[in-house]
């Protein structure tokens, strides 16, 4: 797998030639389809840490919910389906976003979605941030996801991500400690770690 592909997933415009695959699956007990396309990370099966994250959070009803990096919305469309959540959606993949936008409408939810390199394009503050952070951009990337949410999040929000341990876990979590002056592993599940900070 050539360096260049690697890196797609997290370009402003993929160029890969398309592919599209719908995925059926179940996240958080409900029954979800999406659309996936060449050039968008995890298109052939909903990536595992993103599972581990959705079952280790619970958001309460019409609280407010930033997904950064959000694909082709695995995340954030589960939990404004299951749980509630007004949610946001960004990612700088473009491709990723027009995915997106047409799995809100497919599986009949409402959500804001745009284009964000990481919290340029981001207005106003919200209850809750996730993120499945593009470990393959770099370390700096991934802490700008962590260090950027501070300021997008209310009193008593929570910022909380999926790692791997051998992809920088403990390195994630320190960040997430030194900016929040606190970090929790609230579920760890084959590796993949849920890390959750909150704003106090």
């Amino acid at each position: 797998m050539s360096e260049k592909f690697q890196k797609m997933y997290y370009d402003e415009n993929p160029d890969a030639a398309h592919d599209l695959h719908e995925l059926e699956t179940v996240l958080l007990g409900q029954k979800m389809t999406f659309t996936t396309d060449a050039g968008v990370f995890s298109k052939k099966a909903i990536d595992f840490g993103s599972q581990v994250l959705l079952n280790a959070v619970h958001f309460p009803e019409n609280s407010t919910l930033l997904d950064v990096g959000c694909g082709y919305g695995p995340m954030g469309l589960s939990l404004a389906k299951v749980q509630g959540v007004t949610a946001t959606l960004i990612d700088v993949n473009l491709r990723a976003l027009a995915l997106a936008e047409k799995n809100a409408v497919k599986n009949g939810v409402t959500a804001d979605i745009f284009q964000s390199n990481l919290y340029t394009n981001v207005s106003g503050r919200f209850d809750n941030i996730v993120s499945n952070p593009p470990i393959r951009a770099g370390k700096d990337v991934v802490h700008g996801v962590i260090s950027g949410a501070y300021e997008h999040l209310n009193e008593q929000g929570t910022l909380t991500i999926v790692i791997q341990k051998k992809q920088g876990a403990p390195s994630a979590k320190n960040k997430m400690t030194e900016v929040f002056g606190n970090c929790e592993v609230i579920s760890k599940e084959k590796g993949y770690f849920i890390l959750q900070s909150i704003k106090i």
